[in-house]
């Protein structure tokens, strides 16, 4: 669809706002008001989500009361996911939203570039070459022109590429190459009709034992040349350490296990001066630099003011403040420096609605709507206190403004109205803005420059309530949202997603064909709203067939579902084809599918693709054994089992006895399940005599972490943290002879052909003399990797570890996967 994105929507502020409207307290007024007088800027540099230091974004947001921002150069798509089968872009989508949560709780703003996490990689060069060097650094010094922080810190050392991530490295080299470039007018002069040059006053790496090998050896090092910030401060006003407060963000890093527990006392933080003006004071980091209203030009009257409203702050009557803080606003507004006007009327504006009590909200009836319909929008506006508001009038954004008559908040009286919004036909729909494009391997795609470092998805349709007090004029822009009461929660919020007309999904994300017998495939499609008719149709390449050509349907329900069945047969030889569903709608087709990602921490997101599926026609032979599949983090192989044609059964753990296993030939388990399924502890010996008496066990990976049981095999395996992030590595056949090279499918060099983002990761490095290695690789310049795939005989039966990335290869519908998989699971027949 054509973009309906104004330029006011995109300046908006980077400040990440709940849903639901804040009810701060007069403690945390108190504390908003503080951080109003105090001018400086911080930005915490690293790669990933869950590498950012959240102590130290705490402390400087919540103690020095500086803007703290963290940039975060991916959005973590390469990991893996603990709490659901989301991966790549999905797993994405999740881990920003976690981000987002996260600062919430810190105190902190978040901050990305158009870097894609493209999986683990062992150096900076390729890393570099990968993402795109160039783009990556013009989106770190974008980030630094617009936030203009005063300090940068990295968490990585740029000094020591190949010890760390190649990503964590980077992240550092860019960050110390933009440090001096964001004030050079020559560099990136484009984003200058839109920012301005900015010379940040000093750059520190965070440091820590990590970096020196161990505690003892810290403990031991000279540590005269750094910052040391004692970090343990305690926070009467909110009953929690420093500490605490950073654990509870940390923990909202629920996708990657990183749940954490706070502590108590003090603590301290290093950080290495790199470059810029020297601190005298090596227990501030922003000796030297002024922090007050003085930094301002004509900004001393408006220090002056808030400054005596912090003094004279009454906590049992925080309306007192308001007639001054209206004073500060409207002098404010003067300002020529348009960097702190934006940012301090923000938060004023959020310290005046919070001292009236004021309270407003937009909500929708629903949380989905359509372009082109009109939405009607429940309007909330009440004023808790003495102060004098008039509410003046209603700007909706897209399009039109609805004047008022002139009306009076009185204290503690609702005032409740309904507006008409036109959703406009041409209207982006709602998605993460950086899927919409398609990108490369390392880098997303945004062309609008304004929009690069945005964390969020942008949020269209907004009311501004204009409102006057004490004779200035304060606008209030407020989302709409959708809120419905739920019987065990109460009170939810969630956004409100623009949507098609009609969106339809694949029941299976690959389909694949061992043979030219035709196959049923199922199309579910959607109504975005009442009363639709259309039809929907599959479109293969010419050597493949589909009947009917076409399925014609009637929904008269939003949110209404069909399923439209088709027989598709594939071509004669082999091949791999992408099947597309269309659906048509008066004369407008209809090619999305949408995806919901619901999970309880995090505001509900969907994404939209487009409608398709893999078809695979493959030279495949399976030998129809019954499986039982033990879900451990989660993922979508059983799906990809049935699609082979076996038969599967996922096994909870209390499921797992003897006579339950008789029923099955194999068993295999998910990725990380010993690491997250506690009763594998118990149901070891179960499993390991399922393989003794004659049947076969496959293991997925699992991590270096603690294992619920050291003996996860029948003999000795160490599992490492090697793996083959290369997936064109040459992968090298150590037992030719075996079955499970040979039979039933002989598998050959083309097989690991077309892999994606790794080869595998966390493989044995030690085993016992009773496993055989079957593989080898390894990335450049490394030494063989030869654990990515074992066999033992055990008893009667057949014992496998596997470090291959099953879990990502067989959904993205790798032949070869496939074909190598088939002869694993037969190694018993």
């Amino acid at each position: 669809m054509k973009h309906f994105i104004l330029f006011s929507l995109l300046l908006v502020s980077l400040k990440l706002v709940a849903q639901q409207p804040a009810k701060p307290n007069a403690v945390e007024i108190y504390s908003q008001i503080q951080k109003l007088n105090f001018l400086g800027s911080v930005l915490y540099i690293a790669a990933h989500p869950d590498d950012e230091n959240n102590r130290l974004i705490s402390y400087f947001s919540n103690n020095v009361k500086a803007e703290t921002g963290y940039l975060s150069l991916t959005r973590g798509d390469g990991g893996q996911n603990l709490i659901g089968p989301e991966l790549r872009e999905l797993l994405g989508v999740i881990r920003t939203q976690e981000l987002i949560e996260a600062r919430k709780i810190d105190g902190g703003e978040q901050f990305f570039s158009r870097a894609n996490d493209f999986g683990f990689s062992k150096n900076p060069d390729e890393t570099l070459q990968i993402w795109d060097k160039e783009q990556v650094l013009s989106d770190v010094i974008w980030v630094i022109r617009k936030f203009q922080p005063d300090v940068i810190i990295n968490r990585f050392d740029h000094r020591s590429p190949g010890t760390t991530h190649g990503h964590h490295t980077s992240s550092a080299m860019l960050s110390f190459e933009a440090f001096d470039k964001a004030s050079d007018s020559k560099v990136f002069p484009n984003q200058l009709a839109f920012v301005e040059t900015w010379k940040p006053k000093r750059l520190f790496f965070n440091t820590s034992w990590w970096f020196y090998g161990s505690k003892e050896k810290f403990d031991a090092a000279d540590k005269s040349n750094l910052i040391d910030l004692k970090l343990g401060t305690y926070y009467p006003s909110l009953g929690k350490s420093n500490q605490e407060i950073a654990a509870l963000s940390r923990s909202r890093h629920q996708s990657q296990g990183f749940g954490s527990t706070g502590t108590r006392g003090e603590e301290d933080e290093y950080l290495e001066f790199l470059k810029g003006d020297t601190p005298k004071d090596n227990s501030n980091l922003f000796d030297g630099i002024d922090t007050t209203w003085n930094r301002v030009p004509d900004g001393k009257p408006i220090g002056a003011i808030l400054a005596a409203v912090e003094k004279n702050f009454d906590f049992k009557n925080p309306s007192a403040s308001i007639p001054e803080l209206v004073k500060a606003y409207a002098l404010l507004q003067k300002l020529e420096d348009s960097h702190w006007r934006t940012i301090k009327s923000e938060e004023l504006k959020k310290v005046i609605e919070a001292c009236a009590g004021l309270y407003l909200e937009a909500i929708a009836p629903s949380q989905e709507v359509t372009p082109g319909t009109t939405l009607k929008v429940k309007l909330e506006a009440i004023n808790r206190s003495n102060a004098t508001i008039n509410w003046k009038a209603i700007q909706t954004f897209p399009y039109s403004t609805n004047d008022l008559s002139v009306t009076e908040l009185i204290n503690n009286k609702p005032i409740n109205k309904t507006i008409s919004i036109q959703i406009p036909n041409t209207i982006d729909y709602t998605n993460a803005y950086w899927l919409n494009q398609k990108g490369t391997v390392g880098m997303y795609r945004v062309d609008d420059q304004r929009n690069i470092g945005n964390p969020d998805v942008l949020r269209l349709i907004k009311v501004t309530f204009m409102t006057e007090i004490n004779g200035v004029v304060i606008p209030f822009e407020k989302n709409v949202v959708y809120k419905y009461n739920d019987e065990v929660k109460g009170e939810v919020y969630q956004p409100l997603d623009i949507v098609p007309t009609v969106t339809s999904s694949f029941a299976e994300k690959v389909y694949i064909f061992n043979s030219d017998k035709e196959k049923t495939v199922s199309v579910k499609v959607k109504a975005g709203k009442e009363n639709i008719q259309g039809t929907v149709k599959l479109q293969v390449p010419e050597n493949w067939k589909v009947t009917p050509a076409e399925i014609p349907f009637t929904m008269t329900r939003k949110g209404e579902e069909i399923v439209a069945t088709f027989t598709v047969s594939p071509s004669k030889e082999a091949s791999e084809v992408v099947i597309k569903s269309l659906v048509t709608v008066n004369d407008e087709t209809f090619d999305k599918s949408k995806i919901d990602i619901n999970y309880s921490h995090i505001y509900n997101q969907i994404v939209l693709k487009s409608a398709e599926a893999k078809g695979i026609r493959l030279n495949i032979k399976t030998k129809n054994e019954k499986i039982a599949y033990i879900m451990g983090a989660g993922d979508e192989v059983p799906k990809c089992l049935q699609q082979m044609g076996y038969d599967v059964e996922i096994l909870k753990p209390e499921q797992i006895a003897a006579e339950k296993l008789a029923n099955f030939d194999v068993v295999m388990t998910g990725i990380r399940a010993y690491n997250v399924v506690n009763e594998l502890a118990f149901k070891q010996n179960i499993l390991l005599d399922f393989v003794k008496n004659g049947k076969t066990m496959i293991v997925q990976y699992n991590t270096t972490d603690e294992l619920v049981t050291k003996d996860i095999a029948p003999f000795m395996l160490k599992i490492s943290r090697d793996r083959v992030t290369e997936e064109n590595a040459e992968v090298r056949f150590l037992a030719y002879g075996n079955p499970i090279l040979n039979t039933p499918n002989k598998i050959t060099a083309d097989d690991f052909k077309g892999w994606k983002q790794e080869q595998g990761l966390y493989y044995p490095n030690e085993w016992d003399a009773n496993f055989t290695p079957i593989l080898s690789a390894n990335d450049k310049g490394e030494t063989p990797k030869n654990g990515a795939l074992l066999i033992a005989k055990y008893g009667k039966g057949n014992y496998v570890y596997t470090g291959l990335s099953f879990f990502r290869e067989l959904p993205e519908g790798v032949p070869g996967a496939y074909r190598l998989l088939a002869n694993i699971i037969a190694i018993g027949k």
